[in-house]
């Protein structure tokens, strides 16, 4: 049997649809191009309306292309609306949640027989279905995501991740350490930790709360030394761990909750230059009414000295940020705070969304709802006004020298390549574009004699910036 997977939503939900892959293929399944397999699987993202809307739609689609296929409605969207898709949705044969995902061998074998529906179970197994040495990868050669738990505790009022996977469950440090040593063995030069809240990684397990497991809340929060022998089940006992992996790499922390930033990590990361001082921090807005009504403890100046904490220790870091317009009550002077809070913190990247109305979530209710074209013209505004402060802030790597990862050649460009610097996240901060017209003795620069190809690591000088993106030349 064969089967073709169309993922869609976040990075946890990539990790989530390469484990399903790793399964079937253990199981005898073999993937093919859409137009060869037996089974089409959608992983669907559940997370906002467009989101929930764009997976639906693949449904569609793939069920027009292919009317005589089974097709398999997965992921988030299955687990969160069963009931509602079992009716709503017959072009889905088959639907599977995520809470149990390497149960997809068994819900796969009903491609064979008559539609049948699956009934997704609870919410959230964390665990990988199968090792890092046997999983398939969605990402460019050379980068990996690496889930180090599943579902949250942080009840953001406007948030449905709850609902759909659950209160959070945090992995064992052992088993991460032990997958990401397979994945260097394979060749990966970057591990992405990610997490619905890295921050909050180990307190399922450890209990730690506030300034005892040195969460952020404030200038006045200090750790006792790097005494982490109590905090293993946390994140800087997990970064810790991490240390003891041998070679060169890079570690990418991505998903802190601001309101949970534990402070030990900055001297790991000044101590153990492979942790990037990148810090994905998703604030969400700047009034302290709107942070309050989202069920967060911070404001803007809680949040902008956790900014200033950072750059004073690192001057060189990069922070990125998600924004929130339109949440119910959201009036112009919240809106002025927000964008004050845009400007004094001079953000390196950031992303905007505008407020998705989610069932269930305690924000459903809450008036007055803010017009959808109120939301997305602040949208607009937010992301406008990002291009400059981004553009400023990129240009102080201009002149520099950085370790490149190659991903992919530019289509009919001999010279010419796509990559990203330690400053970039994949996918979602631009690209470098890299110049190797000048690059003659590749073996002499790359250690183990390789050519230039995708997912190799090579040093190159920033000659300029293109919009979002970097030029590179490769030294």
């Amino acid at each position: 049997m064969r089967y073709y997977i169309d993922p869609f939503g976040c990075a946890k939900n990539q990790v989530d649809a390469e484990n399903m892959m790793a399964a079937l293929n253990l199981a005898g399944w073999t993937p093919s191009e859409p137009q060869d397999a037996e089974l089409i699987i959608i992983n669907s993202c559940g997370f906002i309306e467009s989101a929930k809307q764009e997976s639906i739609n693949a449904v569609l689609e793939w069920r027009k292309l292919y009317p005589g296929k089974k097709i398999m409605l997965a992921g988030c969207l299955a687990q969160r609306y069963e009931k509602e898709l079992k009716e709503s949705l017959p072009e889905a044969d088959l639907l599977f949640g995520n809470s149990d995902l390497a149960g997809i061998t068994k819900a796969a074998a009903l491609a064979a027989e008559p539609p049948q529906p699956l009934t997704p179970g609870a919410a959230g197994d964390s665990s990988p279905a199968v090792s890092a040495g046997e999983r398939p990868l969605l990402s460019f050669p050379g980068s990996a995501y690496v889930k180090i738990s599943e579902g949250c505790d942080n009840r953001c009022s406007f948030c449905a991740i709850p609902l759909i996977r659950g209160n959070l469950k945090s992995r064992d440090v052992n088993s991460i350490f032990d997958e990401c040593k397979s994945l260097l063995k394979r060749g990966i030069w970057e591990l992405n930790i990610i997490g619905q809240d890295i921050g909050s990684y180990g307190r399922d397990f450890s209990g730690l709360v506030g300034a005892a497991a040195g969460l952020y809340s404030g200038p006045e929060v200090s750790f006792p030394g790097n005494n982490l022998n109590s905090l293993k089940m946390s994140l800087p006992g997990l970064m810790e761990k991490l240390s003891g992996l041998n070679g060169d790499f890079w570690v990418r922390l991505l998903y802190i909750h601001p309101d949970h930033f534990p402070l030990p990590i900055l001297d790991l990361i000044g101590e153990d230059k492979r942790f990037l001082q990148y810090f994905d921090l998703p604030f969400q807005h700047g009034s302290k009414k709107i942070l309050g009504l989202m069920n967060r403890r911070g404001n803007a100046e809680t949040y902008l000295e956790l900014i200033h904490t950072i750059r004073q220790r690192f001057p060189d870091a990069v922070i990125r940020s998600t924004f929130l317009t339109g949440f119910p009550g959201e009036t112009d002077e919240d809106f002025n705070a927000l964008v004050d809070f845009q400007e004094k913190a001079a953000l390196d990247w950031a992303g905007c969304f505008a407020y998705s109305r989610e069932e269930d979530t305690s924000a459903y209710s809450m008036k007055p709802q803010v017009p959808k074209k109120t939301a997305l013209q602040r949208k607009k505004i937010i992301e406008d006004r990002q291009i400059s402060i981004t553009e400023k802030q990129m240009d102080r790597f201009v002149g520099r020298t950085f370790d490149v990862l190659f991903e992919e050649k530019v289509e009919g460009e001999e010279d010419m390549w796509l990559g990203r610097l330690p400053f970039q996240a994949p996918e979602v901060d631009g690209a470098a574009v890299i110049d190797t017209s000048e690059f003659i003795n590749a073996s002499a620069l790359i250690n183990d004699g390789r050519e230039l190809q995708p997912g190799v690591v090579v040093k190159g000088k920033i000659t300029g910036r293109a919009g979002m993106d970097m030029e590179v030349t490769v030294l």
